[in-house]
């Protein structure tokens, strides 16, 4: 029989939702709210006076060829990040899966860098790849020949915070992944291994159709992760530079509104990132669910 819970009092259940649905409206609705209003208005440095100008804004927005780049920076970024987590949390799930003896220590190890806040990973990262001190620097030199120095190069900038921010949230993919592994019937995989399967043809027949869910759920939650959760990493190790080369939409909404203090600018690179992430949302879920066998 399903079981319900029966509240004796009728004001208790709102009562209990009360904090949270508080929290959202002030921390979320209501910010929300502003931005879209400030996305209409011009306003002076200090705040003082505005003017309501409409659709300006949003003209001089995509008639700005620095934010422009900015989109297809983040198109790059989020791709890279949200594939590169995804498969590296994948092949570790399965290997800790398959682990014996020492199981609980590898997952252990596995789980810390998720307890690393952003800015401490992008310090991290930006240290270890730092051009005169940095230790994998010193190995790329003068193992490979190769000179490092993201200050300067671009590509470089780039694969740094692409490094940094996957090492992030491998961790938190490695969690659902690993579950989604011990949830997989074993009698399948045993069954498919008489029937003379190999252990790659059972693990994309059988084990990964099994975790499209997860794979799907962790697909959403990656992409709005590097669109939002990155920021700090940015910040702490390239500060958007050099030249631009990894300001990502997030970080130029921080930059033109904070630094720049464009206070209408930035309400209306807010609302246009807002709409592109609930896009792609409703669009993963429209198209990619499809796919997803549960």
């Amino acid at each position: 029989m399903e079981k319900r819970v029966i509240f004796r009092s009728a004001w208790l259940p709102y009562a209990l939702l009360a904090p949270q649905i508080a929290i959202t409206l002030v921390f979320f609705f209501w910010p929300a709210g502003q931005a879209v209003w400030y996305s209409f208005q011009l306003q002076d440095a200090f705040g003082l006076s505005t003017e309501f100008v409409g659709l300006q804004n949003f003209e001089q927005l995509f008639a700005d060829e620095h934010y422009l780049k900015s989109f297809k920076t983040t198109a790059v970024f989020s791709a890279l990040v949200a594939f590169s987590g995804i498969s590296i949390s994948l092949v570790l799930a399965a290997a800790a899966d398959r682990v014996i003896r020492g199981a609980l220590a590898y997952k252990t190890l596995l789980i810390w860098p998720y307890a690393v806040a952003p800015a401490v990973a992008g310090v991290l990262w930006a240290f270890l790849f730092a051009p005169s001190v940095g230790i994998i620097t010193f190995a790329l030199k003068h193992a490979f020949g190769i000179e490092w120095n993201w200050v300067l190069q671009d590509n470089q900038a780039m694969t740094l915070v692409v490094i940094a921010s996957t090492w992030k949230q491998i961790s938190y993919n490695f969690l659902f992944f690993l579950a989604g592994l011990q949830s997989v019937p074993r009698s399948l995989i045993e069954a498919a291994a008489i029937d003379g399967a190999g252990p790659m043809r059972r693990f994309w027949t059988i084990v990964f159709p099994l975790l499209s869910p997860t794979t799907f759920f962790l697909l959403v939650v990656n992409i709005v992760y590097a669109f939002f959760d990155t920021f700090g990493v940015i910040d702490a190790a390239t500060q958007g530079g050099p030249a631009g080369a990894t300001q990502i939409l997030v970080y130029k909404v921080y930059h033109d509104g904070v630094k720049s203090a464009d206070i209408g600018g930035s309400s209306t690179q807010s609302v246009v990132l807002m709409i592109i992430v609930i896009a792609l949302t409703v669009a993963q879920f429209r198209f990619i669910e499809r796919k997803v066998q549960y």
